[in-house]
């Protein structure tokens, strides 16, 4: 399994490990209950949080079919935490499941793609061919994400959700730029 403590930077977002701490900052991010329109569920207390992070701090399942990285992602200068972006491997090259998630004051400023393209280059230099997504297929800003990262619908559906593939890349895919991690402090 690769290290759990991979810091992602894109031009304007740092993209850091998740850690049980994070519960704390991210009540408030995850409070909108818009947020769970096409999801389901509830905005989560601190102590589901809490819960929920240990659990995935600790970086795969555990019969270790799957590792899971998870990220809060951070609006730089300030450093505050505004979503999350997640990718789940199965074995050691994949194939990868990814998710993302920006609160609803950050919406609409390109966030979520910044945050999904940076998971998607970080997958793709680990040798992670076949990258999915599931998205409810009323929901185009997700939608509109998952092309951006080059994600295509097939026609199949999970848990009524429409799942996304990757594209091979070509020369008509733009690359991303993702900048080297900057030390933390």
């Amino acid at each position: 399994m690769s290290p759990l403590n991979e810091h992602l930077a894109t031009p304007r977002l740092d993209l850091v490990p998740l850690h049980p701490d994070d519960a704390d900052e991210m009540v408030d991010v995850l409070a909108d209950s818009r947020l769970y329109t096409f999801t389901g569920g509830h905005p989560p207390s601190r102590d589901e949080l809490l819960v929920r992070y240990r659990r995935q701090s600790v970086g795969h399942s555990a019969d270790g079919t799957e590792e899971w990285h998870n990220w809060i992602v951070r609006r730089r200068p300030q450093g505050e935490a505004i979503g999350f972006a997640q990718a789940t491997i199965l074995g050691s090259s994949g194939p990868a499941d990814i998710a993302w998630l920006i609160g609803v004051p950050w919406q609409g400023r390109g966030f979520a793609g910044e945050a999904a393209r940076a998971v998607v280059a970080w997958l793709e230099r680990r040798g992670v061919v076949l990258i999915t997504a599931h998205i409810h297929p009323s929901h185009p800003a997700s939608e509109s994400v998952a092309a951006s990262v080059g994600l295509e619908p097939i026609d199949d559906t999970d848990e009524g959700e429409r799942v996304w593939h990757r594209v091979p890349v070509s020369e008509t895919t733009r690359p991303l730029r993702v900048e080297e991690p900057r030390p933390p402090g």
